[in-house]
């Protein structure tokens, strides 16, 4: 580097920026191509591929020594220092011309460097899209090929050593090459972006580094478990959770791979989870413990339990609805690629990740190999995109890339290979018995309806609610959840994702204290209460579901075994069936099943019978075709190289937004933020940003349809493009949430 006054007019240059004093620093072009070569090829080297990812590295700006580049970069005064980001105005395409130089070089094995090269910014290509405007690699190259853009780049002469680098000569790992090409491309752009980061702001770096292995965060663990159990009381609950915990422990040092963990609700299942987690990465050598669960209220709740054991440094929460205040600037730089220890992170996250074509999406990808995940009630992954999830699953899962699952749920989904269904090969159990885990777990007694044809009222519903002092009812939607509460005494408490995220969070907190100060707690709730909110009743009822959603409320009933008998959980049919896809499906394999048992329904083996059945009943589970988009069997389109990696990304999404709209509502704080918002006629990008991730914690999704309704009334105003904030005072209640029609509940409404 040297300023850039006494610059030659023939130093290529990558990078230039301007420091406090307004020198100009440069960052040369050679400098950064073999700088992102050592860190992309370090990165790979973790799957065996360090010589792909150093040579994509060192080819990934290769346009950079055309002369229009570099008159471009050089522009006087006023220089952008985005400017090595692809897009805007004005600026220069520098990375066609690896892509091509690369194909040109390798012929096929060059078609998989091209891919890395060319998305570098714009994000994994198509090879081909058959999509109107949508770019291609093939349209890219060809494009790039007419307009001379590699003779441009030669006619610099960059060094031989850069251009003259052998042909890669390690071979793909097993599994799916689409894979292995986003790993890759996650080595690449996440060096890239470390080596740019270190030259623009070094003091980033310097935020990034010191991470503890994992080695020094198992005493913290250690410690608090040991001060957990000296203050159990002395139950039988609780000898089951330490015997749990035990199993997990001394289950550690199995090879890796895939496991399920298979414990009751109650049973302890989260820090049996971290204990296995921790003490297998240890044993092996791995690098870090990714916690994935479905939801955002779970995650949030599971989060704070890391962080008060591990320190909140050491514990990076990673979802679409974070709270800014529990941020730092060293947390949100560790989320853009996971480089610590523990991560806590959604579904949504970790598997829209694994198929995103995007740089920023991608980045952490490279940081998935050689971990632990848990995957946090995995009855819920999504079952539409399961047959792409478990072949992921199952690549992952391969010696290559090292990475051991584990399937930690009360109600163990039917994964097992069968005909039609990819499945899981090769799960263990870590624990001995788990039969015998259920039958000493047994808190509850569940009753059935006499007859599964016969819906009952809300009003009878009410009137048989209201014989108890503290009983908890879950719905199957929002518009039942809300009329129910209506029929009920006032103050009973009324719980849905009409309620912004930070609503429910007071309202589950509230709820707690009162049961724990054994005040007399009626609840009408919709699932979202289900997975992980941690309650106790003594009488849960719920309308008829999956036999999966009948489990996990039973977990809401006499959960510390406290009662002196059994809890009651009621399953009752509902005035009317679920709305109308995957949770009317459910609940019809949940009658399927529950109309044919005899004797307790909340058994193993009624869980594998229900899972055979709902999973046989989809339409699909591939719904977008993500493994012919991937050519994920590795078919002729793999062997030639021809992914569709920009429309699956596209496809690859786990919540349906589409006619769904976010409503940031009035509660709580949110009037000052809105105020602020609204008031800053000019505004740096950043600091909207900042206040709009505020104001997500006070959102509440909406159809298409109600929102049109909501604006042509004025209640709601649409504040920025997309940006739509409530008007009305009164439209937002402090009991139920927002004030609309009747709406189904959505998985866009629980999952943020």
């Amino acid at each position: 580097m040297g300023g850039m006054n006494n610059r030659h007019e023939n130093r290529v240059l990558a990078h230039v920026r301007q420091d406090s004093a307004g020198g100009w620093h440069e960052h040369l072009l050679d400098e950064h191509l073999h700088g992102v070569a050592r860190i992309a090829g370090d990165f790979a080297a973790d799957f065996d591929s360090r010589d792909w990812a150093s040579i994509a590295g060192l080819w990934h700006d290769l346009g950079k020594f055309r002369e229009k580049f570099q008159g471009y970069i050089k522009k006087a005064s006023g220089y952008d220092p985005e400017a090595h980001i692809e897009g805007a105005a004005g600026r220069v395409d520098h990375s066609t011309a690896g892509a091509i130089h690369a194909l040109e070089r390798f012929g096929l094995q060059g078609r998989i460097l091209a891919y890395l090269i060319a998305g570098h910014h714009a994000g994994l290509p198509d090879w081909n899209s058959a999509e109107e405007g949508r770019s291609s690699l093939f349209s890219r190259v060809e494009e790039g090929k007419r307009k001379g853009y590699l003779q441009e780049a030669l006619a610099a002469s960059p060094p031989q050593e850069i251009l003259g680098k052998a042909r890669p000569t390690t071979l793909p790992p097993q599994g799916s090459l689409a894979l292995w090409i986003r790993m890759l491309f996650s080595c690449v752009t996440d060096a890239d972006f470390l080596d740019t980061e270190a030259f623009m702001d070094e003091s980033k770096g310097a935020k990034r580094a010191g991470y503890p292995p994992l080695q020094a965060l198992l005493p913290l663990f250690d410690r608090h478990m040991a001060d957990k159990a000296a203050k159990a009381e002395n139950s039988p609950v609780n000898a089951i959770r330490a015997d749990v915990l035990r199993q997990c422990r001394e289950k550690a040092q199995q090879p890796s791979g895939l496991f399920s963990l298979t414990v009751p609700t109650g049973g302890g299942k989260t820090l049996s989870s971290m204990a296995f987690a921790l003490n297998h990465a240890i044993h092996h050598g791995k690098r870090r413990v990714i916690y994935v669960i479905p939801y955002t209220s779970i995650l949030e709740q599971t989060a704070e339990i890391f962080r008060d054991i591990f320190g909140k440094e050491n514990v990076i929460e990673h979802h679409s609805n974070l709270d800014p205040e529990k941020e730092d600037s060293r947390s949100r730089l560790a989320a853009e690629n996971w480089d610590a220890p523990i991560i806590v992170t959604t579904n949504v996250q970790f598997f829209e990740s694994l198929f995103a074509a995007r740089g920023s999406r991608c980045r952490k990808l490279h940081n998935i190999v050689n971990s632990v995940a848990v995957l946090d009630e995995a009855q819920l992954l999504p079952p539409e995109f399961l047959a792409p999830i478990l072949h992921v699953m199952d690549d992952l899962a391969r010696p290559n890339y090292g990475v051991t699952f584990v399937l930690s749920t009360a109600t163990q989904p039917a994964f097992s290979p069968r005909p039609k269904f990819p499945g899981l090969n090769g799960v263990r159990e870590l624990m001995d018995d788990p039969d015998a885990l259920y039958a000493d777990l047994k808190r509850v007694e569940t009753e059935l309806p006499a007859d599964f044809s016969a819906p009952q009222s809300w009003e009878t519903i009410a009137a048989q609610l209201q014989q108890y002092p503290s009983v908890l009812c879950i719905v199957n939607s929002r518009a039942d959840c809300r009329e129910l509460h209506r029929l009920m005494p006032k103050d009973t408490i009324h719980l849905s994702a009409l309620m912004c995220g930070q609503h429910r969070s007071r309202v589950i907190a509230d709820i707690k204290q009162k049961l724990k100060d054994r005040i007399p707690t009626r609840v009408v709730s919709t699932q979202l209460v289900e997975a992980g909110v941690d309650m106790d009743f003594p009488v849960v009822y719920r309308a008829l579901a999956g036999l999966d959603a009948v489990a996990q409320a039973a977990g809401r009933c006499n959960r510390e075994g406290a009662l002196p008998d059994l809890g009651r959980v009621v399953v009752f049919v509902p005035p009317k069936p679920a709305a109308p896809g995957l949770l009317r499906k459910a609940q019809q394999s949940g009658q399927e099943v529950m109309r044919l048992t005899v004797g307790e329904p909340l058994t193993r083996e009624r869980f594998e019978a229900y899972f055979r059945t709902y999973y046989a009943g989809l339409n699909s589970l591939d719904k977008a075709d993500i493994i012919g988009l991937l050519d994920m069997h590795n078919r002729a389109g793999a062997r030639q190289g021809e992914f569709n990696f920009r429309a699956a990304a596209s496809r690859f999404r786990l919540i349906d937004e589409e006619g769904q709209t976010a409503v940031i509502v009035r509660y709580g704080e949110s009037p000052r933020l809105i105020a602020i918002l609204e008031s800053k006629a000019v505004m740096e990008p950043h600091e909207r940003r900042g206040l709009l991730r505020k104001l997500q914690r006070y959102t509440v999704n909406i159809r298409e349809g109600e929102c049109k309704k909501l604006l042509a009334n004025r209640d709601i105003r649409e504040i920025f493009p997309g940006v739509y904030v409530q008007s009305t005072t009164g439209l937002y209640d402090e009991d139920i949430g927002l004030l609309t029609d009747s709406i189904a509940l959505s998985p866009a409404g629980l999952i943020g």
